[in-house]
């Protein structure tokens, strides 16, 4: 696994830190010498073991639970970090979910705002906490996970998923010039189809991976540890010139 050095020692929060992508971009600042705050919401297990292997590394960690919908739980979140390390220096705003596959036809408000809570909502508020902290470093960095769907409207049933993956993109764009003077830069990465996560293994059949691999350039579907070392590269720009920018993960299915 590659380290990137601008990392060693960087106080590192990443939301849904314990499962599929999480996970890996976990695993990857830990191996590049960062100390991490890793949110969960039902893998405690895993955030356990994650936790335990900074620490045998000499670095800092923590595992915290919560439901990010809710501002308190995001709050009390950040605030368990700083209280841990001492600050903040990037924020990776990984958690959401598509839930279920709905058409138009039959969208439900609840259904509508939960998905939109889950995904945007929720990363507003743990952002909002962060900014104050992450404003206390001459630098500092924040990367936020879009997805391809949020670029060209996802599969069938993925209406409400693909709306708030594309807010995500224009929320990053705002925010990198709302916290451009603090000194906090903001990117996002659009991953396509990334397979060995529980995303994929529960809302992609076989059959329809098949049919979006065949239509990739280079002929296969991405994996969690591709998205990690895109999310690690931009983090550690944090002193660098891009922000409000998207780098899309997807083999080539776009290029735009």
């Amino acid at each position: 696994m590659q380290t990137n050095s601008k990392l060693n020692g960087k106080n590192v929060l990443i939301t849904a830190g314990a499962q599929g992508i999480g996970e890996s971009i976990t695993k990857h600042f830990i191996d590049s010498g960062a100390n991490v705050a890793i949110h969960y919401f039902s893998s405690a297990d895993k955030a356990n073991q994650l936790t335990e292997y900074a620490t045998n590394k000499g670095q800092k960690a923590l595992a915290i639970s919560g439901d990010l919908t809710k501002e308190a739980d995001a709050i009390s979140m950040v605030e368990k970090t700083v209280e841990a390390f001492g600050g903040l220096d990037i924020l990776i705003n990984n958690a959401g979910s598509l839930v279920a596959r709905r058409l138009l036809g039959d969208m439900e408000a609840d259904f509508w705002h939960k998905v939109m809570d889950i995904n945007m909502t929720s990363m507003m508020f743990v952002t909002k906490a962060a900014a104050p902290h992450l404003a206390k470093n001459e630098n500092s960095s924040i990367v936020n996970l879009a997805s391809l769907a949020g670029r060209k409207g996802g599969h069938p049933g993925s209406l409400v998923y693909a709306t708030s993956k594309g807010a995500i993109l224009t929320f990053t764009r705002a925010l990198s010039t709302e916290l451009g003077a603090q000194g906090t830069k903001v990117n996002a990465v659009a991953p396509g189809l990334i397979l060995g996560t529980s995303f994929h293994n529960t809302h992609t059949t076989k059959e329809s991976a098949a049919e979006t691999i065949s239509g990739i350039p280079i002929q296969r579907a991405g994996n969690a540890d591709d998205v990690a070392r895109a999310v690690l590269f931009l983090a550690s720009e944090y002193d660098g010139f891009i922000t409000g920018a998207t780098l899309d993960i997807n083999g080539g299915v776009y290029n735009m």
